[in-house]
């Protein structure tokens, strides 16, 4: 497979290279947000590593050097063109046509330093919602906005594997924090039973204050602190009610049963049943 071309350096009619050896870097990044910049990019930039400095001043016709181009934040050169390009930088992210740092200098020219423009790209093309939206287009725009450049499938394909990537780097972040809160809660809850235990004992004891801190490995300095704190917690929390299944002789007395009928004094057995089934007899 290809690398994904930087849509601001790569010429339109630039052939794709064989993509270099893939390697995790020492620590993954933090899966971004739509719009983040700190992601790794499945679109590198070809002067990835040519440095952030101001652009050489350039002779004029008069001979004079040109003005200096001021080096610019990306967050700045963000907010630029957003203000100069608005069609393709003030909504949801696109697709950036290949070649498009030349147009930008292009159409502005003497604003944005190469080191600037460079800079931005590197985190906007990098940002999650940049490659979610690669992976479903089909075309590439300019900065008018307009359809410039057929988005190949190679390119959705590894916008694709990318967003997959850091969705499980997310997913295995979210269950580490989560074992850490819970082992975090665990040893706080233990360490409140041990207080809690330290207290009943010290309230049953018939031993003297030195014998009970030498039984309980503490000096009295360190054991009253904790007994305040268990008596707070113990304040704290309301006493729970003790479940336990009636005694016999607590349980409510049985009413009678639905069908059965009381035997009227003097009359004889039998004589305050219902009538028996045709047929039927006893034994059955």
């Amino acid at each position: 497979m290809s690398p994904l071309p930087d849509p601001s350096t790569t010429p339109a009619d630039a052939a794709p290279t064989d993509l270099p050896p893939t390697a995790e870097p020492a620590s993954a990044p933090t899966p971004a947000e739509p719009g983040g910049d700190n992601a790794t990019s499945a679109e590198p930039t070809a002067d990835s590593g040519a440095p952030e400095s101001t652009s050489p001043p350039t002779a004029s016709p008069t001979g004079t050097p040109a003005p200096r181009v001021p080096d610019l934040s990306p967050a700045a050169c963000g907010e630029l063109l957003k203000q100069h390009f608005p069609a393709l930088f003030g909504g949801p992210p696109k697709p950036l046509k290949l070649r498009i740092q030349a147009d930008i200098q292009q159409r502005a020219p003497g604003v944005f330093s190469k080191g600037s423009l460079g800079a931005y790209f590197r985190r906007y093309t990098g940002s999650t919602g940049y490659l979610i939206a690669l992976g479903k287009a089909s075309q590439r725009f300019d900065l008018d906005g307009q359809p410039a450049g057929e988005l190949s499938e190679e390119h959705r394909a590894l916008a694709r594997e990318e967003l997959a990537r850091r969705r499980q780097l997310s997913r295995e972040r979210e269950q580490q924090a989560h074992a850490q809160q819970q082992a975090a809660q665990a040893e706080l809850w233990q360490a409140r039973q041990a207080r809690a235990t330290l207290l009943r004992d010290f309230e049953r004891t018939t031993l003297t204050l030195a014998n009970f801190c030498a039984l309980k490995g503490l000096t009295p300095e360190a054991l009253t602190p904790q007994l305040e704190q268990a008596r707070r917690e113990a304040a704290e929390a309301p006493p729970r009610p003790e479940h336990r299944a009636p005694q016999r002789d607590e349980r409510p007395p049985r009413g009678p049963r639905p069908d059965h009928h009381p035997r009227r004094e003097g009359a004889p057995r039998g004589a305050g049943r219902g009538p028996r089934a045709a047929g039927g007899s006893r034994g059955g």
